[in-house]
């Protein structure tokens, strides 16, 4: 009788975690040929997820990263995985505005086209400064993708209809920015989450900027995702969160679904400047929908950037 007891608590559990980490899968099978897409950090989890599903529907995919030895191991998997061969890799540093410069300058005189551009790269809550003395979170999660968005936004006027993707967090409600310290570096969780903020308000005001002008902008919260943010802390924290993970997190290639849906569905073109979440658009807290702060965390962001 314990063993049935024992066998039926076990398979409740098992079919509880199973319908907490239910997702969507992007059911569109558009087609991206002649497309090029730009992923940072599309070396790993939910951006080489992504960098492999766009590459099976024929886009151009160019990965960003800062590691070139795990930017071409990527790229071999990737084409293995994709079976194209139109996938690269160009370096990158978010943490850096002049390696942001560089980078931008040198894809632009090389790549004619951006059709989809990715801001996938993100920082997760760590105390440490970039190299312009930004904190980590909010100088690559958001400044360094402000950057490096407005310094790629003619490639992708000229290329419209495009796309602007960036990647968020539900967290983000936990926090509210203070633009007396925009720089606040002190709880490691409330400054990624006041980055994660940074990219609704970012996204927001990009479509406003860009109505008309052919570009589009989404923010996507991807899900709690099994990825490898944890190798920037401790073995036994790593050690805690890979169980948690296990038990409730959703895999990389079920997290890349939203983005990838926002890549290639028709139907959000209608949504621009839009939070969304398991291929569908989501609710966000009404503080989150400020116009007046999204108009003022753009303009801090160019002063911000302009003096780095």
């Amino acid at each position: 009788m314990y063993l049935l007891y024992t066998i039926f608590a076990a398979l409740s559990f098992f079919l509880l975690l199973k319908w907490i980490k239910r997702r969507k899968y992007c059911m569109d099978v558009k087609r991206l040929d002649g497309k090029t897409v730009l992923i940072t950090g599309g070396n790993s989890g939910i951006g080489k997820e992504t960098a492999v599903a766009l590459a099976l529907r024929g886009a151009r995919v160019i990965i960003a990263c800062r590691n070139e030895d795990k930017a071409r191991k990527a790229v071999r998997e990737i084409k293995a995985r994709s079976h194209s061969m139109n996938v690269l890799h160009m370096e990158v540093d978010l943490a850096n505005m002049r390696s942001i410069r560089e980078f931008s300058k040198t894809f632009l005189e090389k790549e004619k086209r951006l059709d989809i551009l990715i801001n996938n790269a993100g920082m997760p809550s760590v105390l440490d400064w970039t190299d312009d003395n930004f904190s980590m979170c909010f100088g690559v999660n958001h400044l360094g993708h402000f950057l490096l968005t407005n310094l790629l936004l003619p490639r992708l006027k000229e290329s419209s209809p495009s796309r602007v993707i960036t990647l968020t967090c539900s967290n983000y409600k936990y926090q509210k920015l203070d633009f007396q310290d925009l720089n606040y570096n002190l709880f490691p969780f409330f400054t990624y989450c006041r980055s994660k903020l940074a990219n609704i308000y970012f996204t927001q005001e990009l479509a406003r900027m860009m109505e008309g002008k052919g570009v589009t902008a989404y923010a996507v919260h991807p899900g709690y995702v099994q990825s490898n943010w944890t190798d920037h802390f401790s073995f036994l924290f790593q050690l805690l969160m890979k169980v948690i993970m296990f038990m409730f997190f959703v895999s990389c290639e079920v997290g890349a679904q939203t983005v990838i849906h926002c890549a290639v569905a028709d139907d959000v073109v209608t949504d621009s400047g839009g939070y969304f979440s398991d291929c569908r658009p989501a609710k966000l807290q009404a503080f989150a929908k400020d116009a007046g702060v999204a108009k003022k965390l753009w303009e801090a962001s160019e002063r911000l950037v302009k003096h780095a």
